[in-house]
């Protein structure tokens, strides 16, 4: 018998023993069960059949396949799991948002605001049908990851069976909760940004790095970043090339046309904050502390101290809808490290030539150019070949020489090192450690008591890398970083693989330039609710962005 196709599940490991109907015209033709391996087997002639696929614990469906096929299909099917996404993941004030979810039971749909507490703004609806696991989804074959999930395709033949909702008018960031009667939960982000600005602050969602880092549906730009291979995965350590000694030479060096676009349209489960977290609970798991979870101990952080603001998300910076010179001050939060060329261009200007104050809160930042597909889809312009990353942690000798050409991805596709903007380019990993302050005379340091060797940045929210402030992701200068970056703060990291703790930079640009605070550190933001010195220097430099004091001492 021939292989027709593999079936797997929405992460794309094989599903052994699946029932498979074959049917034409009504007809039980063949049935046959799928294997290990996910492989699906018939010697049935050429023609046309409707194939059926269920297993316990996943959603039955239908598909049309004419035999002989060019290719094994990749049948895929979707678990029983409550999971759901925004779509548009980023709305502006009185725009309107799909609810899309997949239940198999009677879902309670309630709106949040997070800031410095889980705001309610009520329950906006139930979500079920009339027939039997009616909200639960069908979704495409193939590369999911490429077409998003689809939810409300398949079914929903009128727009009054899908659910929107309104932006409210007050910015910020909004989850979705969901629970259903199965008892389970799931809660998704959705960024709310103003019709005009209402703030003198503006804040960046690193909404394409929430992306790069979502593996939903067997792929992600960490996670067979090439495309799906022909067969789904069995066991991720024996099958997967980021685990293969072998192909991690080749890790992200292929050229950049290679990579196939990756789609917002999924669930996002390192976004996920769980039902009775807190602002100041600690961040468990392994994406929380550098996704929507860490972004919102940020905003959390500037409601506390009395700091209103406005919240975007990158494409919104990259199409405009973020006017910069509307603002005093533009913060990114932990993990900015996916950028459109755009979004690099209206920052360095606004920056270089027209004044702007940008406040770099993260670690790893700016560091791979994304393409724009279109509303729902983005490339990652990933290849690191000829950069100083080219060797990464599995490359020590090449690690430490920084033989690269190129700064970072970001500079290989652009040109432009971010080094000439923040002064910082990512250089280590892996650790936490304090800071150590070197220029108490700085204004930075006013009123924290710091003196020369004190350390900072002690407390942290971060479970993953914890150990303080400068950690889990570090920027160091490189031969790029321009002239007038002020050294403030370094990091007790120990030295690993050619790299050392973050440093902390400030600089006031000439002329008609502006200023930027580049901390250089994912952990940063982590310990702001937490460490009274970290943060009594953020708001020194906040309050000073915010009163236009540049040139002062």
């Amino acid at each position: 018998m021939k292989i027709i196709g593999y079936v797997s599940s929405e992460d794309y490991l094989a599903l052994n023993d699946v029932s498979v109907v074959f049917e034409k015209d009504h007809e039980i033709l063949f049935d046959t069960k799928s294997l290990a391996t996910g492989a699906v087997r018939t010697d049935l002639p050429p023609g046309s059949y409707t194939l059926t696929f269920a297993k316990a614990g996943y959603g039955s469906k239908h598909v049309e396949v004419t035999l002989p096929v060019k290719e094994p299909i990749k049948f895929r099917l979707l678990s029983d799991k409550l999971v759901g996404y925004m779509s548009p993941r980023w709305s502006t004030s009185g725009e309107k948002s799909c609810i899309r979810i997949n239940s198999t039971t009677s879902c309670r749909v309630e709106l949040f605001r997070y800031g410095k507490v889980k705001e309610s703004y009520g329950v906006i609806t139930w979500l079920d049908e009339h027939g039997p696991r009616a909200m639960t989804q069908v979704i495409p074959d193939g590369d999911i990851a490429a077409s998003g999930l689809q939810f409300g395709t398949i079914g929903f033949p009128y727009p009054g069976m899908t659910w929107k909702i309104e932006a409210p008018e007050k910015s910020g960031l909004y989850y979705v909760h969901l629970e259903n009667e199965g008892g389970e939960f799931f809660s998704m982000p959705w960024i709310v940004s103003p019709k005009k600005p209402t703030a003198k602050i503006a804040v960046l969602a690193a909404t394409n790095n929430w992306n790069a880092y979502n593996n939903y549906g067997g792929r992600g730009n960490y996670i067979n970043a090439e495309g799906l291979p022909p067969r789904p995965t069995v066991n991720a350590r024996q099958d997967l090339s980021r685990y293969s000694e072998k192909d991690m030479n080749v890790f992200w060096k292929s050229p950049n046309d290679v990579y196939p676009p990756i789609s917002f349209e999924r669930p996002e489960f390192g976004n996920v904050v769980g039902k009775n977290e807190e602002l100041t609970s600690p961040m468990s798991g392994r994406l929380a502390s550098s996704c929507a979870p860490g972004m919102w101990r940020l905003l959390g952080w500037l409601e506390r101290e009395g700091y209103e603001y406005d919240l975007y998300s990158d494409n919104q910076l990259r199409d405009g809808t973020l006017d910069l010179d509307a603002y005093e001050t533009l913060l990114t939060e932990i993990h900015p490290e996916y950028w459109y060329r755009e979004e690099y261009t209206r920052v360095r200007d606004w920056v270089f030539e027209r004044g702007g104050k940008f406040m770099y809160l993260g670690g790893n930042g700016l560091d791979c150019e994304v393409e724009y597909v279109d509303e729902t889809t983005v490339r990652f312009l990933t290849d690191k070949s000829n950069t100083s990353h080219e060797g990464g942690v599995f490359d020590p000798e090449l690690r430490i020489a920084k033989e690269g050409r190129f700064d970072n991805r970001f500079h290989k596709s652009t040109n432009q090192s971010p080094a000439q903007l923040i002064g910082l380019v990512c250089d280590g990993e892996g650790t936490g450690a304090p800071y150590e302050c070197r220029n108490e005379e700085h204004w930075v340091f006013a009123g924290t008591g710091l003196k020369n060797g004190d350390k900072f940045g002690i407390n942290s929210l971060h479970e993953r890398i914890p150990g303080g402030a400068s950690g889990h992701e570090m920027d160091n200068r490189t031969a790029n970083t321009g002239e007038g970056f002020i050294s403030l703060a370094k990091g007790l990291n120990p030295e690993t693989i050619g790299s050392s703790g973050a440093e902390m930079l400030y600089k006031d640009f000439p002329g008609k330039g502006g200023e930027v605070f580049a901390v250089g550190s994912m952990n940063y933001i982590s310990s702001l609710l937490v460490d009274k010195p970290l943060s009594d220097i953020t708001k020194n430099v906040l309050n000073r962005f915010l009163r236009n004091d540049k040139g002062q001492k």
